[in-house]
């Protein structure tokens, strides 16, 4: 399952500006529900593709979705993204980022409130029964409520939330200022229409201002990223840091996982210092790992399977 951000803000913040810089993908519908993908640069992936001659070349992505507005219904379809994109307006005369941002977390704070009554409603009900196990639940969600009632946000609810509540104020919340001490969205959207090298002369030495933000979704959401690296295509993908051989498998398709034998694991610098598999292969870079392996990043991986 590929790994998924959220972007939110108030109205007319740049939240849909936003996802057409970061897809590319010539303009997001203002007003709508929009969903993309926002490729993540990586130099190491060109070296990789020069190497074994790629013939295509395809960066590691995460799925972006932007939602009309920050009502408690809009908001509760973002509550399984890995994280939330929280643009603040930061070019309107009176602009008030710090403003915004407190009210962007308020809504989220409303949302797990109406999203977590309602489901203390039902359980509720379900509970007489007498089942003992939906007694627990009532009283643990008698304690979240309590909690966010109390003005705090699950983030820091003590002893961990129920996962099956999904709670918005429990991801992480990566704060994009539009404006000229932050990033120039409407910028970037009108670059992101460009091709690469005429993109790049535009900006003659500086990066590109997404990537900051891509760095920024990586760390807080603890990636790595590994590489396939074939003739036909060479792929980066991203991968929660501590998951393992088996995991990355699954990332690239669940069949692949599900006759997993074994992995060939050799570090992205070794194969193109060595200029091919079969001359790393020689050199004895290459290892054979199980399913257990914990990926590094910068690994790259050839699964043997069979189903």
């Amino acid at each position: 399952m590929a790994l998924e951000v959220g972007i939110v803000g108030l109205p007319g913040a740049g939240k849909t500006t936003l996802f057409t810089a970061l897809t590319k993908t010539g303009g997001g519908e203002y007003g709508k529900t929009n969903v993309g993908m926002a490729a993540i640069a990586d130099e190491r992936l060109a070296a990789l593709a020069h190497v074994v001659s790629a013939k295509k070349v395809t960066p590691a992505s995460i799925r972006v979705q932007d939602v009309p507005g920050t009502g408690p219904a809009l908001l509760g379809n973002l509550r399984q993204v890995d994280a939330l994109l929280v643009v603040l307006d930061g070019f309107s005369p009176g602009a008030d980022p710090a403003g915004d941002l407190e009210n962007l977390q308020l809504e989220l704070l409303v949302a797990d409130r109406d999203h977590v009554a309602a489901r203390l409603e039902r359980v509720e009900k379900q509970a007489k029964s007498g089942d003992p196990k939906l007694r627990a639940q009532v009283e643990e969600l008698e304690r979240v409520l309590a909690w966010i009632d109390g003005g705090s946000p699950l983030s820091d609810y003590p002893g961990g939330v129920p996962a099956e509540l999904e709670p918005l104020t429990a991801k992480p919340l990566i704060t994009v200022e539009n404006g000229s001490n932050g990033i120039d969205l409407a910028l970037e959207a009108e670059l992101a229409e460009l091709d690469e090298v005429e993109a790049a002369a535009f900006r003659g030495d500086g990066a590109s201002a997404l990537d900051e933000i891509a760095r920024r979704l990586r760390d807080s959401l603890d990636l790595i990223t590994f590489f396939t690296a074939g003739e036909k295509e060479t792929r980066a993908w991203p991968l929660r840091r501590g998951r393992s051989a088996l995991d990355a498998a699954a990332s690239i398709h669940t069949d692949i996982a599900r006759g997993f034998i074994r992995c060939e694991v050799i570090d992205w610098k070794d194969l193109v210092e060595a200029g091919s598999h079969v001359e790393a292969s020689r050199r004895g870079l290459q290892r054979l790992e199980g399913k257990t392996y914990v990926v590094q990043d910068g690994d790259v991986l050839n699964v043997r399977f069979n189903v």
